[in-house]
């Protein structure tokens, strides 16, 4: 039986969200579906299709903040801490000093309104894990990009568009002798950084499905239960992706 891996470049409206379907089947692997423009009820039926599945969003909040927020609107009181404890969960801590650059702040970002919309999209398949053990995994395409040696900045939207296509065409001859790309996704990819990133996150998914990703240390897991954790494939691993399918 194929097994089916969807990235889901998630956004805060349907239309700058993408998704993207991998079938790996006998060393192999190929991409069946990549959409551009998605709304909740067609991700909720692809989810169903899909055996591990990656989002390009938070998972959860920093427990500071979300106890901040309780005691707040419960007693009127602020608790006295750091601003960065508000700001950032363990998780963006430990991609910080992998990258050396910080994720987006779930608590101060815009990626919030994105966060909100994946716990709604994730509520509807009851209580899920989310430190990536079970079928949902949270994956950060950039991360995942620099890990794997590739640009991983500055391929963002209409000022992008040179560097976008360098990934493309990078990513594409890196992954040629097992990954098969048609032309219309190469093509989407090099247009729109949500395709290319919908790209990369099921590719993550496959390495979280593969146990290809760098484990969550045993004093984080609690932590990583409540707030999420980014998932971010070990060094090497997008060569032997499709080793054990």
């Amino acid at each position: 039986m194929p097994h089916l891996t969807l990235g889901v470049d998630l956004a805060a409206q349907p239309e700058n969200t993408a998704y993207c379907l991998i079938e790996w089947v006998k060393s192999k692997a190929r991409i069946i579906e990549l959409h551009c423009g998605a709304d909740d009820a067609r991700l909720l039926e692809i989810f169903d299709r899909s055996n591990k599945i990656g989002i390009d969003a938070p998972f959860g909040w920093p427990t500071a903040f979300a106890d901040a927020v309780y005691a707040h609107q419960r007693r009127n009181v602020w608790p006295a801490v750091s601003t960065a404890s508000l700001r950032y969960r363990t998780t963006d801590h430990v991609v910080r000093e992998r990258i050396k650059r910080w994720p987006l702040s779930v608590s101060s970002d815009l990626i919030g309104v994105t966060a909100m919309r994946a716990a709604r999209l994730l509520s509807e398949k009851g209580r899920i894990d989310r430190s990536g053990r079970g079928r949902f995994v949270e994956v950060y395409p950039a991360a995942a990009l620099h890990i794997w040696g590739f640009p991983s900045t500055g391929y963002k939207k209409k000022p992008g568009e040179e560097k976008r296509r360098v990934v493309t065409r990078r990513l594409i001859s890196t992954t040629k002798t097992w990954l098969d790309w048609p032309i219309d996704v190469k093509r989407a990819c090099e247009k729109s950084d949500d395709a290319l990133d919908a790209v990369v996150a099921a590719l993550v998914a496959q390495a979280a499905a593969t146990d290809q990703i760098t484990p969550i240390p045993q004093e984080h897991m609690a932590t990583a239960k409540r707030e999420g954790w980014i998932a971010l494939p070990r060094d090497g691993s997008l060569a032997s992706l499709a080793a054990d399918v």
